[in-house]
């Protein structure tokens, strides 16, 4: 019957076979990207474990899915890019909430004087 090692031990023994881990904190995505796909990791939980000088990553759970690299770049292309800046300036030339700006500056796909008009009228 094998007996559970507690954690503090275990890290004990690693440190003196020249062994460390570390956790990665707030990780929400991890992709592996290959020649035909991306593998792609939600809010996974990834830990670093350093062993002679080498670095090896470990991520454990999540939600997985994969994407071609058509799929990727019609994500890509589907999201609007704006800035906190883009969406200060739709509000304040509209008197709007944040939300409200950030809603048209969506559904203008980023584009500053649609969302402004948007909002306008």
């Amino acid at each position: 019957m094998h007996r559970r090692m507690n954690p503090r031990e275990q890290k004990r023994m690693m440190q003196r076979m020249g062994m460390n881990m570390e956790s990665v904190a707030d990780v929400n995505q991890v992709i592996i990207r290959t020649s035909t796909k991306d593998i792609v990791i939600d809010e996974p939980e990834v830990a670093i474990l350093q062993v002679s000088g080498q670095k090896m990553y470990q991520v454990i759970g999540g939600q997985v899915s994969e994407q071609t690299p058509s799929q990727r770049q019609a994500a890509v292309a589907a999201k609007p890019t704006f800035s906190e800046e883009d969406v200060r300036l739709v509000a304040d030339q509209t008197g709007k909430s944040i939300e409200k700006a950030k809603e048209a500056l969506i559904e203008s796909e980023g584009d500053l004087a649609k969302a402004i008009l948007l909002l306008q009228s």
